[in-house]
């Protein structure tokens, strides 16, 4: 199978049968053998039946997994990546917040053999923001990337490690989630730890960006958890 691409979703009965059709949309368009994974957190609203209506053509794989409880965002993910078959995988954001086709070029880099992970980045000069966020949040994630810096060493180089966009060598993406224990949001940080660790090829991209203003995010209320979340992932990754 050429890519896997897998969306976790909480709550997002509103949107997921959008995010569903454009992924698969995607995958047909560019004549990919492909599916799509949901990955319902344990929602209350009926994602996991809206996301199962998607219309969805016969050639692209469809597969919704419902979880009983609501487990954290780095556990679907997990869950999801798990069940992939793809040579290329890649972990999308329900919003869909950057159109799929910003990825093509990466995704060519990864089949030839040329990149293991490619990161979406909303920092990069090149990058177009469509919709913004607040000032306040915008803050608040420029804290976040220092912390993660002092705190786990995150190289300065990569500009943002928590963008929902991102695409991997499937095998590389297996074995990654497969030791990846943190469940909540900031997988990602411990994902891209892990990968520079042992020494993956990692590039970020330049994309168009619109923020999706229904965030489950409340950083603010979170901050001493975030904190010792970063202690926790950089004993992690140290052991």
């Amino acid at each position: 199978m050429d890519i896997s691409i897998v969306i976790p979703a909480l709550n997002e009965a509103k949107k997921i049968r959008f995010d569903v059709e454009a992924a698969a949309s995607f995958i047909d368009e560019n004549k990919f053998n492909g599916e799509v994974i949901v990955v319902d957190d344990g929602s209350s609203d009926g994602t996991a039946d809206a996301a199962r209506k998607a219309s969805v053509l016969s050639s692209v794989g469809l597969e919704v997994i419902s979880l009983e409880q609501n487990s954290g965002k780095g556990f679907a993910v997990k869950t999801g990546i798990a069940k992939t078959q793809g040579d290329v995988v890649m972990f999308a954001d329900s919003g869909t917040c950057i159109p799929y086709a910003n990825a093509l070029e990466q995704i060519k880099k990864i089949r030839a053999g040329d990149l293991d992970i490619a990161m979406a980045s909303r920092r990069l000069k090149d990058t177009r923001i469509l919709i913004d966020r607040s000032r306040k949040r915008r803050f608040l994630s420029w804290l976040f990337r220092q912390a993660s810096i002092a705190i786990t060493g995150l190289p300065r180089r990569i500009t943002d490690s928590q963008c929902g966009f991102k695409l991997y060598n499937g095998e590389i993406a297996r074995e990654l989630f497969e030791e990846c224990q943190t469940r909540g949001y900031m997988f990602e940080l411990e994902i891209l730890l892990r990968a520079l660790q042992k020494g993956y090829r990692i590039e970020e991209f330049p994309v168009e960006w619109s923020c999706d203003l229904d965030t489950r995010l409340r950083p603010r209320k979170e901050a001493f958890s975030v904190l010792k979340e970063l202690f926790r992932i950089r004993s992690l990754i140290k052991k």
